[in-house]
Parts: structure tokens; C-alpha cells; sequence
């Protein structure tokens, strides 16, 4: 199993930056449909029902898809000999900006669920300001891959 992960590991490599790209795509972009949702639109109108089936399609046929390509492919990766120093703080640090950018991803789902319900009760501000965890969290992943302190 070992030599199948080693002979694999540039196209696991790609697939898991490709599908981290897709999954930080609808990570930044969903915040922002809410935003306009909540300061454009009310519970029932035209614009309401666009705004939730843009979010619903974002969410289900990019974000979850490329979330779960990425935590598979990524643990093909940590499996793949050779490649994680677990000595190094490095692949904890990542390891939990995973799991922080996982919760942001689950915490847009449930705040979706609530526009569907007409009882989103946060502001376009507040939405703003949330998006600014996931740009934290790509930023510790990142440094902890490349720098690999």
C-alpha cells in the first residue's frame, strides 16, 4: 500500500491543491452571498429565493465536494511515507487550521439553514467580519506547510 501512496504522491499532491483551491473559493465567496443576502433581501422576496439557491448550489456542488476531496486526498497525503514530520510542530498546527476552516465550513451550512428558515438574525456587518477567519486560517496553514516550523 505503501510504494501505491509513494508512486502517487505528485498526482495526490495536485489533486489536493486543486481541491484546496475550489474549497477556499466558496469559503471566501459564500460569506460575501450572505452578506448581500442579509442587506438586500427580505424573507420571501424574488431576490431572497435567488440568494438561497446561489448559496444552496455553492455549498453543495463545490464546497462540499472539494471540503471532502481535500480532507481524503490530504490523508492519503499524511499517510504517504516520508512526507509529514510528526517531530515538527508544523503538521499540528496545520492539522488544527483544518479542523478550524472544517467548523467556519459547518458554521456556513447551519447560518445557510437559517436564510432557508427566514431566521437569519446576523448582519451584513457580522458576515464581514466572519470572513475574515478563514484569510486567518489559510494564512497559518500556509506558513505552517512552507516554513515548516
Amino acid at each position: 500500500m505503501t510504494d501505491i501512496l509513494i508512486s502517487l504522491y505528485p498526482w495526490t499532491k495536485a489533486l489536493h491543491i486543486m481541491a484546496v483551491i475550489a474549497w477556499m473559493a466558496g469559503i471566501f465567496y459564500l460569506p460575501r452571498l450572505f452578506v448581500y443576502h442579509a442587506e438586500e433581501s427580505e424573507p420571501g422576496d424574488s431576490r431572497d429565493e435567488i440568494f438561497q439557491t446561489m448559496e444552496m448550489k455553492l455549498l453543495r456542488v463545490i464546497m462540499n465536494p472539494a471540503m471532502i476531496t481535500t480532507w481524503v486526498v490530504g490523508l492519503a497525503l499524511v499517510f504517504t511515507p516520508g512526507i509529514v514530520d510528526w517531530g515538527a510542530a508544523w503538521p499540528y498546527v496545520k492539522g488544527a487550521g483544518i479542523i478550524g476552516m472544517t467548523w467556519f465550513h459547518m458554521w456556513l451550512a447551519a447560518r445557510r439553514k437559517d436564510f432557508v428558515r427566514g431566521d437569519n438574525a446576523l448582519t451584513g456587518r457580522r458576515y464581514r467580519m466572519m470572513n475574515e477567519l478563514p484569510t486567518f486560517l489559510m494564512v497559518v496553514i500556509v506558513l505552517a506547510v512552507v516554513v515548516r516550523f
